[in-house]
């Protein structure tokens, strides 16, 4: 369930931006239920589902830091997904899957908070600055061919 939801929620929010070809690749190897099932097998990740009408509308995914930055220990903490499908956006319950998300992590020994955001996704940056994320470096996400300019932010703990 959460292979098909991760899959269906990047390709409605990110979809047209890639080739097909490139789309199937990505989501076949991010997106399988063995790369989840290591993320969910990490005794510090956790993962929510949002359900609404007896449907899993969204997620958040959480567990140690594996951006590329150098400041990056194992001591560092990550959210590393949260989307919600597009029918059910822009009524709080992404704040409140946020919120969940980033409690958890705050309640976890990591030393800071780490997150991957799209350059051009302006309204998330926005959200995560207000949450006390501070852009502190930037990398090449890949979908295929396509190379995106990718943000790394960070929140040191009791910031947010």
């Amino acid at each position: 369930m959460l292979a098909s939801l991760g899959a269906r929620t990047f390709t409605e929010t990110f979809g047209a931006l890639y080739r097909a070809v490139d789309l199937a690749a990505f989501l076949a190897e991010s997106y399988s239920e063995a790369r989840l099932a290591s993320y969910l097998c990490h005794p510090r990740a956790a993962a929510w589902v949002m359900e609404a009408q007896r449907e899993a509308i969204g997620y958040a995914l959480v567990g140690p830091c594996d951006l590329p930055h150098p400041e990056v220990t194992a001591l560092c903490g990550e959210l590393k997904r949260i989307y919600l499908l597009k029918d059910w956006r822009g009524d709080g319950r992404g704040s409140r899957l946020l919120q969940t998300a980033l409690g958890w992590l705050e309640a976890q020994d990591f030393s800071n908070l780490w997150i991957g955001v799209w350059s051009e996704n302006h309204g998330a940056r926005r959200l995560y600055e207000r949450q006390g994320f501070v852009k502190v470096g930037e990398y090449d996400f890949c979908v295929g061919e396509a190379r995106d300019r990718e943000f790394i932010l960070r929140r040191d703990r009791g910031r947010g």
